[in-house]
């Protein structure tokens, strides 16, 4: 399965904010990384840049490659309503997104990680596909056998994130994704009309 293994750092000094959550390497050194990285007089960046960053800000921050997320922008383009707007609910309807927005995984790659391996269910049944696109309604769980690992059980007790588009019972280790959230709802700062410019090019 493909995808980024590369330097987490590194990437979210270039966009200038921790896109894969609390990095202490990151808080040190908050400026684009390479020897002139700390030069504030650098250039100004053109329209196409501008745009090029946003798009690759949104794929690293979901953990999604090149070809996945071209076939999600046209799958918003065909749906009704914002195409950017509805980029982002893609996005955020992932079910390894969904498994960290609960707090089950610490990160979305760990969650990426728990649904691989089998630790997760949708509807009661075993999903093993990080990229599965969740419905409005379905029940996430962890499996019976994986609810007493030391890694969810450390994700869930640090987990203090709330989101009106998702509920979690801890004793249960189940939660319902209750809705497509809204764009307010999404806090990730992205400027998603810059993506769709891009890609109407």
């Amino acid at each position: 399965m493909a995808r980024y293994t590369g330097p987490k750092t590194k990437i979210a000094r270039k966009f200038g904010e921790a896109i894969f959550g609390d990095d202490k390497s990151f808080e040190k050194r908050n400026y684009p990384p390479g020897q002139h990285g700390n030069n504030r007089r650098r250039g100004k960046k053109s329209e196409y840049a501008i745009q090029l960053m946003e798009k690759q800000k949104a794929k690293y921050t979901y953990g999604i490659l090149e070809r996945q997320f071209r076939n999600m922008f046209e799958k918003a383009t065909r749906a009704q309503g914002i195409t950017g707007e509805v980029l982002l609910q893609l996005c955020e309807s992932r079910l390894d997104n969904v498994v960290y927005r609960m707090g089950i995984a610490p990160s979305r790659r760990g969650a990426r990680q728990l649904v691989s391996h089998r630790h997760i269910t949708v509807n009661g049944e075993l999903v093993n596909i990080p990229s599965y696109q969740l419905k409005a309604g379905d029940v996430v769980g962890v499996r019976e056998k994986s609810k007493s690992l030391t890694a969810i059980q450390d994700s869930l007790a640090n987990s203090s994130s709330v989101y009106e588009w998702i509920t979690f019972n801890n004793e249960t280790k189940q939660g319902t994704y209750v809705s497509v959230p809204g764009r307010v709802q999404i806090p990730e700062n992205i400027n998603e009309q810059f993506i769709v410019e891009l890609y109407s090019k």
